[in-house]
């Protein structure tokens, strides 16, 4: 599920969650390196059920994955954060691909929603790190899509259902 800031991606995510009938894990790549960061999580954490599981996991995404029950109805909030923390940890553009393909596998055995910003339909940014990001994580959310039984982009509140080519 692909969107912009504040579009409803996270609350679609939990819906789809309680709808699924399934006990729900979340994986969260958050981490609070700030005040106003520290809030948003207190926030996601306060709109999922007190019986959901929740695994934090900056960086070992694969590692978060296989830790979950296959029966639970998976969350991944979010990509974004993910791939955010991996280039801080130093990772670069062509260590992605390996980083991707095992999670992308392992995800196509399991029911859940991936939760990612797209941030490519704006301006191409002034700087060469935030050029990097953005086409870093448009590589991320392709790949993902691209595994995924369904891709979502949100806009406005409104789900798009977008189709494969």
């Amino acid at each position: 599920m692909l969107g912009g800031a504040r579009s409803g991606k996270s609350a679609l995510a939990v819906r789809l969650a309680i709808e699924s009938g399934r006990p729900v894990t979340v994986i969260a790549t958050a981490t609070a390196g700030d005040e106003e960061m520290t809030e948003r999580i207190l926030r996601h954490r306060a709109s999922r059920s007190a019986a959901w599981k929740t695994v934090e996991e900056p960086v070992d995404l694969l590692r978060a994955i296989r830790s979950v029950e296959t029966g639970d109805f998976l969350v991944v909030d979010c990509l974004t954060l993910w791939v955010t923390n991996l280039l801080g940890a130093g990772h670069d553009e062509g260590e992605f691909e390996g980083l991707i393909e095992p999670v992308v596998r392992e995800l196509s055995g399991r029911r859940g929603v991936v939760v990612s910003n797209e941030v490519g339909m704006g301006i191409v940014p002034a700087n060469e790190l935030a050029r990097r990001f953005r086409d870093v994580l448009g590589f991320v959310n392709t790949r993902f899509a691209s595994g995924a039984e369904r891709a979502v982009l949100m806009v406005a509140g409104r789900a798009l259902e977008l189709a494969s080519i």
